[in-house]
């Protein structure tokens, strides 16, 4: 083979041909074998996606769950089997919920995944074959057609009206021409109009290219191998939960001690104090903490599913709801992802179509007078030209054929009762490239023949003489000339893409293209959603910085972003990333919120430098390209419509119907849910200090043991389960977006939420100890009976105390949260069973209690609701005057 240091669209088709030896006959079928063994199959390396038994793994990864991994064995070898046995079972609960939740996630991802290409057509031994595209291998001629899956990275060598979507790599929206010319070795990937590559799609036209790259080899490949190098960025809930554990542990080990050594100091037996540092240690440790987080993280999954968010990691949701910064693509999240005609330029006037999508429905305007299209001069004469020289059809379910540009400028044809019936058929083409940027279709037979000609406005006027003005042809003078630019510069500074057309009769001998009439340019556009400007206004409402990050032109993009709310300006673009340090761009990104003509590499720099800033970033893609960015923010949000498989395995949430404001309802998710976790915790926390309290200060002060290991296990079983996963699926608190994201290096327990912690759980602690303290000299059993069953009662009623941090019951219903209600009837009933069930009073050392104890310990539990609605109304009396 012939070797040379130029990249493959520098080269000329012959010398590509004769680098990969091959030739326009292509490989026989035995060296298609031959190099099949020695480079591979055409495939993208996968990451394999993990199996029940690392999904299982996966969830003890936990420092709270090690810590009650080893209070589980400690029990068991002090001979506590019951407790041991009761915290394995929690522990073993609370990977069961985590694994099935991620099991169903991989699942639902498999049913999402396309493959990029299965079929490609090779010329093998001077013929066409249909193979496996797997199968495809370099120096393999690959036919092209439109429809088809570019199945290799290919050095075009013929092209006609050739055009591809490189959506999925490059993020361009707009279909490249292609030519096979070759370009300066300088010329950017998006600009490279003599390739091909793989993974992307012909919408229309056909080709021939010569495979040069395949497998991991490809562009595609190059930034799906990436993407591996990227790590996993921690979640503020693990983060926070890890911090949590770590100091719950330690908390336990030092209040065991301490107790153990007062207890040697007042002479206690060995055995005994072994007995109460366990008990202490249970209850320290929030056994629940793991389960309800799951739990309620897996509750979050189905309602954010109903926002069309698929949360493929149980943190995800919540991550979603810190976020600071939404990094988001422009194409089918913030637009339709439908080109449409908006305006049309006539000369000497301008008209306004209305109607979006490919469904053919709408009307013509001029100023906001409606008008006839058949009345308007010029009109009918230019939409019969965008037909005719197009290969663009309309599907009857209201979807396209062929190029979405040229499918916007028939689908403007329909909304005049212009279609291809009646039309003449194309007898010749002059295809479009992007060296030639026009396309001349001729039509008619005879000595005299009619050209029609589309493309760039400047392209099509250069080769015009005159214009159709008022019905008639007249000679395109200097004047009118600056007019007909200027409207077009209109158009294009509005973001619109704009496509003009002409004609002319000609006789044989006459060129085609030299000498035509203009008819008009047409303005096209994908327009925004509708939903988009009022979703962004509600994330910058919820402190959340929005940047558009897009592959597309910066004209279109400031366009976009203008009609979505994201500010005036111009886009900053991947060259100017380029030429700036981490510092300056840092600081630009403070301020841009559109960022056009980016690649993978930009993207990486991007949020490398606003998580270093300490920001927590989501970040939206479709493409191969975007893989490494989803892969590298705290939150990676890929496309389940239009998206890659590369680039969905890489997230962490899959956007069902790929748009923006669902984003928005995802971030008002995760935030109720990062709430909710916190009201729990704080809940089991304020429980817990009140088991600390009790069972510790009775030994201080030289009383029995206040709780048994086995009661101290039940009332967090009882109090902690299910009271605390109903707190998870509280409705969001008032006002949840209009505050700003949480701070990401904050802890759960803030120093006031300590301060509640402490004084409610210190108040139940207190009761309780008081109580036994009163009791136990006459009947020890009884008095532990109602210190247990004081726990029970007391932590139901300051269940209600968490429900908001900010509102009272009155302002959000005392019953409004009828799951919380029936879980503490049924914990209450749980106790009652404890309590007289003989079975449970032999396993619990629980004794009858009277109605009259049952009344005082709910007539002692009332001030403490008391006290936390009190707290509240302070509060916000505070707030609202300072």
């Amino acid at each position: 083979m012939a070797d040379s240091s130029a990249p493959w669209h520098a080269r000329d088709q012959a010398e590509a041909l004769l680098t990969l030896g091959s030739c326009e006959e292509g490989l026989s079928p035995a060296e298609a074998g031959v190099r099949l063994e020695r480079y591979g199959e055409n495939r993208l390396d996968r990451e394999e996606a993990p199996g029940p038994g690392a999904i299982i793994i996966r969830q003890f990864r936990s420092t709270l769950v090690a810590v009650l991994i080893a209070a589980a064995v400690f029990s068991l070898i002090i001979g506590e089997t019951v407790d041991a046995v009761a915290i394995l079972i929690i522990v073993l609960m609370n990977a069961a919920f985590g694994a099935a939740q991620e099991w169903q996630a991989e699942k639902a991802m498999e049913a999402l995944r396309r493959m990029l290409g299965l079929q490609a057509v090779v010329v093998r031994g001077g013929a066409e074959t249909g193979i496996d595209a797997a199968a495809v291998v370099p120096g393999d001629i690959v036919v092209l057609d439109t429809g088809m899956k570019v199945p290799a990275d290919l050095r075009l060598i013929s092209a006609t009206s050739l055009q591809v979507d490189e959506a999925p790599l490059t993020g361009e929206s707009v279909p490249v021409g292609k030519a096979v010319l070759p370009l300066p070795e300088e010329t950017p990937l998006m600009e490279r109009a003599n390739m091909a590559y793989m993974g992307t799609a012909v919408v229309n036209g056909r080709g021939r290219g010569v495979a040069v790259a395949t497998g991991m080899a490809t562009e595609f490949g190059r930034i799906a191998g990436l993407s591996r190098t990227v790590r996993d960025i921690e979640t503020p809930l693990a983060r926070r939960l890890a911090v949590l554990s770590t100091r719950i542990g330690q908390i336990a080990l030092f209040v065991a001690a301490a107790v153990v050594l007062a207890g040697l100091l007042q002479g206690r037996g060995a055995y005994e104090l072994v007995l109460i540092g366990v008990s202490l240690a249970v209850a320290v440790i929030p056994e629940g903490l793991p389960a309800v987080v799951t739990l309620t993280l897996a509750i979050g999954v189905r309602a954010m599913l109903r926002r069309n968010c698929l949360i493929r990691h149980l943190p995800a949701s919540e991550t979603l709801g810190a976020v600071s910064v939404i990094g988001t693509d422009k194409t089918g999240t913030l637009t339709k992802n439908e080109m449409t005609v908006t305006a049309i330029a006539l000369p000497g006037r301008d008209i306004r179509v209305s109607g979006t999508g490919y469904a053919p429905m709408g009307g013509f305007f001029v100023g906001e007078r409606a008008v006839d299209p058949a009345e308007v001069p010029g009109l009918s004469a230019f939409l019969r030209a965008a037909v005719i020289c197009s290969h663009a059809s309309l599907t009857p379910d209201g979807g396209i054929i062929g190029s979405p540009t040229e499918g916007a400028l028939v689908v403007a044809a329909a909304k005049a009762g212009i279609g291809r019936d009646g039309l003449p058929g194309i007898e010749e083409e002059l295809s479009f490239s992007s060296a030639r940027k026009r396309m001349t279709v001729i039509v008619g037979k005879g000595e005299r023949r009619i050209a029609y000609m589309k493309g760039g406005p400047e392209i099509v006027l250069a080769r015009c003489t005159a214009v159709l003005a008022d019905g008639a042809a007249r000679s395109l003078d200097t004047e009118t000339l600056e007019v007909l630019a200027a409207g077009v510069e209109g158009m294009a500074g509005e973001g619109l893409r704009v496509i003009a057309a002409a004609y002319r009769p000609f006789d044989d001998g006459e060129d085609p293209e030299e000498g035509l009439v203009y008819l008009g340019a047409a303005g096209i556009q994908d327009p925004p959603r509708e939903e988009a400007r009022e979703a962004v206004e509600r994330a910058r409402k919820a402190g959340i910085n929005v940047i558009m990050i897009t592959g597309d032109a910066s004209l279109t993009a400031a366009a976009v972003g203008r009609a979505v709310g994201l500010g005036q300006g111009e886009a900053l673009t991947g060259a100017d990333i380029d030429g700036m340090d981490d510092t300056s761009l840092l600081a630009a990104l403070k301020s841009a919120n559109i960022l056009a003509r980016v690649t993978a590499e930009h993207k990486l720099r991007v949020i490398g430098l606003l998580t270093g800033d300490g920001h927590i970033v989501a970040m939206t893609g479709d493409g191969v390209n975007d893989a490494p960015a989803l892969k590298k923010a705290h939150v990676g949000i890929a496309m389940g419509v239009k998206g890659t498989d590369v680039a969905r395995e890489a997230s962490d949430i899959v956007l069902v119907d790929d748009n923006f404001a669902s984003i928005v309802a995802g971030v008002e998710e995760g935030r109720r849910e990062a709430d909710n976790i916190a009201k729990f915790t704080r809940y089991l926390l304020s429980s817990n200090v009140g088991e600390i309290v009790a069972v510790a200060g009775g030994l201080v002060v030289g009383l029995p043991l206040v709780l048994l290991p086995a009661q101290i296990l039940w009332v967090n079983l009882v109090t902690d389960g299910a009271t605390a996963l109903v707190l998870g699926v509280e409705p969001a608190e008032r006002g949840i977006m209009r505050r700003p994201p949480a701070d990401p290096g904050a802890e759960i327990l803030s120093s006031r939420a300590m301060t509640a912690v402490l004084l409610i759980g210190g108040w139940i602690g207190a009761v309780v100890l008081l109580i036994f303290a009163l009791l136990q000299e006459a009947d020890l059993d009884r008095a532990r009976t109602l210190a247990f069953t004081g726990f029970v009662v007391f932590e139901l009623i300051n269940v209600f105390n968490f429900r908001s941090f900010s509102s009272t019951l009155r302002e959000i219903g005392p019953f409004s949260n009828r799951y919380l209600v029936a879980a503490v009837a049924g914990s209450l009933a749980l106790q009652v069973a404890a309590v007289y069930h003989p079975i449970l009073q032999a396993a619990f050392r629980t004794v009858p209690l009277s109605v009259g104890d049952w009344a005082l310990l709910v007539l002692i539990s009332l001030p403490l609701l008391a006290a936390g609605e009190g707290w509240k109304w302070a509060v916000k009396r505070r707030e609202k005057s300072g």
